[in-house]
C-alpha cells in the first residue's frame, strides 16, 4: 500500500493572485467565447433565422458575462477601500445574479446590514461552495448564525444526489492541504474565515450539505 502524498507548501501571494486570476478567467470564458461565436455567424451573412439566433446568443451570453464580472469583482476583489463596508442587499443582488438559473434558486434569510467587505466576501465565496455540492441544481438557504459584529453564516445545499466534496472539506478546515487552480477557491474562503476570526467547515446534514461560519 502507498503512502498518501504530503502536500506541497502554501502558495506565497504572488501565486495566490496567480490562481485566483485563473479562478476568475475560467469563469468568464464560457460566455464571452460564445459572445465571439455569435459574432462571428452575423459576420456570415447569416439567414434571418441564424441573425436572430446569434442575437440571442450574445444577449444571453453579455448578460451572463456581466453577472459574473460583477460577482468575482465583490467575491475576490478589493470591492472597496480597505475597511469599506458592503451591503448585504448588493451581495443578495450579486449571488443571484451569477449563482440563480433555472435550476438552482437561493433562499437569503440574512437582514440588510452593512458588514465588513471580508466578511461579505467570506458569504459569497461559501454560497459558491455551497452551489458546487449540488450539480443537479436545488436551493441555497442563506441564514445567519449569531448577530452583531461577530455575525457568521450558515448556506445549506438542498437538492438532487447532494453530495459533498471530501477535497474541499479539507482544504476549508486544515491548513495542511494544498491549493491549485482547481482548489484556490476554497483556500481563498478559508483564508477569509481566518480575516474574520471564525472558522469555516463543510457537512452532510440529512439530505443536504451545509458550509458553516461561525
Amino acid at each position: 500500500m502507498s503512502a498518501t502524498p504530503s502536500p506541497g507548501p502554501a502558495p506565497d501571494a504572488l501565486e495566490l493572485a496567480a490562481l485566483l486570476c485563473s479562478r476568475v478567467c475560467h469563469d468568464l470564458i464560457s460566455p464571452v467565447g460564445a459572445i465571439v461565436n455569435g459574432l462571428e455567424v452575423l459576420d456570415d451573412n447569416p439567414k434571418p433565422e441564424d441573425r436572430e439566433f446569434a442575437l440571442d446568443l450574445i444577449r444571453k451570453s453579455a448578460k451572463t458575462a456581466s453577472a459574473r464580472l460583477q460577482f468575482c469583482r465583490l467575491a475576490f476583489g478589493a470591492a472597496g477601500s480597505s475597511g469599506a463596508q458592503i451591503d448585504l442587499g448588493d451581495a443578495q443582488t450579486m449571488a443571484r445574479g451569477h449563482l440563480e438559473d433555472a435550476k438552482t434558486k437561493i433562499a437569503w434569510n440574512l437582514p440588510r446590514l452593512l458588514l465588513p467587505k471580508n466578511r461579505v466576501k467570506l458569504l459569497l465565496n461559501m454560497m459558491v461552495i455551497a452551489q458546487q455540492t449540488i450539480p443537479r441544481g436545488g436551493v441555497l438557504t442563506v441564514d445567519s448564525v449569531g448577530e452583531g459584529e461577530g455575525i457568521g453564516f450558515r448556506v445549506a445545499a438542498s437538492g438532487l444526489n447532494a453530495r459533498m466534496p471530501q477535497n474541499v472539506a479539507d482544504l476549508l478546515s486544515s491548513s495542511a492541504a494544498a491549493a491549485d487552480a482547481h482548489a484556490v477557491q476554497p483556500y481563498y474562503t478559508r483564508l477569509l474565515a481566518q480575516a474574520c476570526g471564525l472558522k469555516v467547515m463543510l457537512a452532510p446534514e440529512g439530505d443536504s450539505v451545509v458550509v458553516t461560519a461561525s
